[in-house]
Formats: structure tokens, sequence, C-alpha cells
């Protein structure tokens, strides 16, 4: 009699080699998607953001360094962290003519809802349908994977971060 365990295994390896007979390769979207490349310009966007601003485009940033970063979900105790971290290193990336960020799935006002219960002073956008994070490889389902990337003043990639973790990812940017 076969055990459950190798019934399993045997399924799988079947499954795997009819998917290579079909020429079939996984794409990395059921991760997030690919990452744009390092040294290649920034995918183009514009989203709207809880700031005065009313949208925000990547193109509106040209002549300072931007850390875009995605996250999940407002309010959630990673992102507040990570956030919470980025605020208080914000200074210091002023100083640098450095612009932070935030992307997420959630809608402006809970967005606004977020900065004032935080103290946050840099823009949050509202990526509600997944566009932006399809692009930069971050959406799973219906939120955006935690990634960041740094652009340059020419609007070019120059470093991705995959697997933040949001205890240390403002000192380790």
């Amino acid at each position: 009699m076969i055990s459950l365990r190798t019934f399993i295994s045997i399924l799988f390896a079947g499954c795997f080699t009819f998917m290579s007979w079909l020429n079939f390769t996984p794409t990395a979207n059921a991760l997030g998607g690919k990452l744009p490349a390092i040294n290649q310009p920034g995918p183009g966007f514009t989203l709207p953001t809880n700031t005065g601003d009313d949208k925000i485009a990547l193109s509106d940033l040209r002549g300072q360094w931007v850390v875009l970063y995605f996250y999940p979900k407002d309010f959630t105790s990673g992102c507040t962290i990570e956030a919470r971290h980025f605020q208080q290193d914000l200074p210091k990336y002023l100083e640098e003519n450095t612009q932070i960020i935030g992307v997420s799935a959630d809608d402006i006002d809970s967005h606004a809802e977020f900065c004032d219960s935080e103290g946050l002073k840099f823009p949050l956008l509202a990526d509600t349908n997944g566009a932006v994070s399809k692009v930069y490889g971050s959406w799973i389902g219906y939120v955006s994977m935690r990634h960041s990337l740094i652009i340059d003043p020419q609007g070019v990639i120059q470093e991705t971060f995959v697997k933040v973790n949001p205890n240390i990812h403002s000192t380790e940017v």
C-alpha cells in the first residue's frame, strides 16, 4: 500500500513533468511579479495622494532622489513600524535631497487618517487597483508586497530591496 506522502510526491512530480512537457514556465507574478531592472528608468506613474497635491507623478520628482516603498496596508503592525521609522529618519532623507513615497492599495481617505494618526509628513499614494504595484512587481492579489526602490534624480532605479524587515528598513535604505 502506498503512503499519502508518496502519493502526493508522485502527483507533484507528475504535474511538474506535465507542465514542463507543455513548455509551461511559472512566472514570478505569484509572488508580486518581476521587479523593474536596476540602471533602467523607473516606470512612470501618476497616483492620487493624501496631501494637498491631489496627484503625484514620478516625473514630478525628477531632480531629487526617491525612496519608493510599497507596503500592504495602513494601520497594520509592520506597515506602521516601517512608516514610523521613515518619519523618524525623514530629516536625514531631506538633507540628502530625497523624497519618501509610500504606495499601497488603500484609498486616500485611509492614507490621510494613517498620516494623521502617525504624524507622517511624507506622501502616501493610493494604488487602489494595483496598476502601479503590478508594474513594479509588488502586486499580490489585492495588496502590495513590501519592497522598496531607490530612484535617482534622473528617474533611474539604483537599488531594490525585497524581503524588507520593517524594523530596520529605513536605516538599511
